[in-house]
């Protein structure tokens, strides 16, 4: 899964890259500094395999990951190809979900590429070039449609859903507040919106915001009010502070240097739980002799589909699925203990995988 980080010149996106991925991207205080997206793969925070590969007696533990893109800086007519405008576009379009930077904070010494700081305006900005290119889209496919709709029932429907989403788009609104049936949502995935895309704001503070989290900053309540209304996530960060904690190599260190500013853990951290929720992702457990790992699936899927994640031999084989309930596995302290008490749970295909779940599938090839 991709999420992109975007955002107008000079808002740290790229800063809070290199806190994110430890990657070290380009960063500087001139506009279009990235050009080529930066890509780093990210572990997501699960403490629950530190606890497993303990009861396992196993070092090798092996997290989910989801991978991040630092997208060019966008301008003002980028959909009409202004600045890196088709780049930047192409690179989202490529991207699950969107990560959008906004800076929140005031410093002289770094020049914002519309002259002063204002959130609200730059997020009006960035939505209204991803608007832009979706209407110029939806436009050439309405009149495609329109003629196939004349003779064709399929082509009707998917008419009506075009115009629905054109509508949307002409009073400045994002695609992504539509609110739709699974028969459109399973249409509107060949469109290949921009608009529709699950989007994050972050909140790039000072360091003064962050024991509060921004209540007392002004520009952060505005955001988090926008938010609400397309019903996305907010998480508020200070990058510059976050890329001093990723130079920490010792936990001791960073629970200390949290202590300082009056923080109990990254903000980064809280923004990869949150872009994992956003995708619509959980994890399932394995844990032995071997290794403790994460697996990563979207929520509502079938445990015959889960073990693929695995091996596809296994999917092909399935017998069954062996799960076990990480909180009891925990309590009781072995997979022994856990099996009899009775605990261990045999479920087949279509049983619906739940986050936590620690499971071994037997299947024969």
């Amino acid at each position: 899964m991709k999420l992109g980080i975007v955002g107008l010149p000079n808002v740290g996106k790229s800063t809070l890259f290199n806190a994110i991925t430890k990657a070290g991207a380009e960063k500087a205080n001139y506009p279009f500094c990235t050009i080529d997206p930066n890509i780093g793969m990210v572990e997501v925070p699960d403490e629950r395999l530190q606890v497993l590969s303990k009861i396992s007696g196993t070092d090798r533990i092996i997290p989910a990951t989801i991978e991040f893109y630092d997208i060019a800086g966008l301008v003002k007519g980028a959909s009409k190809g202004e600045g890196l405008g088709n780049k930047f576009l192409e690179n989202i379009r490529e991207s699950d979900a969107i990560v959008e930077v906004l800076r929140a904070f005031e410093d002289e010494n770094i020049v914002h590429v519309d002259g002063e700081v204002d959130p609200l305006r730059d997020i009006e900005t960035i939505n209204l070039e991803l608007i832009l290119s979706d209407m110029d889209m939806i436009e050439r496919r309405i009149e495609k449609t329109r003629r196939q709709a004349k003779a064709d029932k399929v082509a009707k429907k998917e008419l009506e859903l075009l115009e629905r989403i054109y509508a949307v788009l002409e009073e400045g609104k994002s695609a992504r507040i539509l609110e739709l049936d699974d028969e459109e949502k399973k249409m509107l995935r060949s469109f290949n919106l921009l608009s529709i895309k699950p989007i994050i704001y972050v909140a790039n503070v000072s360091e003064e915001d962050l024991p509060d989290q921004g209540a007392s900053n002004e520009k952060v309540q505005q955001i988090k009010e926008f938010a609400k209304g397309e019903d996305a996530k907010v998480v508020v960060i200070s990058a510059e502070i976050e890329s001093e904690i990723a130079e920490l190599e010792s936990e001791d260190d960073r629970k200390e240097f949290f202590e300082t500013l009056g923080i109990e853990d990254s903000g980064v951290n809280d923004l990869i739980r949150k872009s994992y929720e956003l995708l619509g992702l959980m994890s399932f457990l394995t844990t032995g002799e071997i290794e403790t790992r994460a697996w990563t699936i979207k929520k509502g899927t079938k445990a015959v589909h889960a073990a693929a994640k695995i091996h596809t031999d296994i999917e092909r084989g399935f017998i069954r699925a062996e799960i076990v309930s990480y909180d009891d596995l925990v309590e009781l302290g072995s997979m022994n203990a856990v099996k009899e008490k009775g605990l261990m749970r045999l479920e087949g295909k279509d049983y619906i995988m739940q986050d936590g779940d620690v499971v071994h599938f037997r299947f024969n090839v």
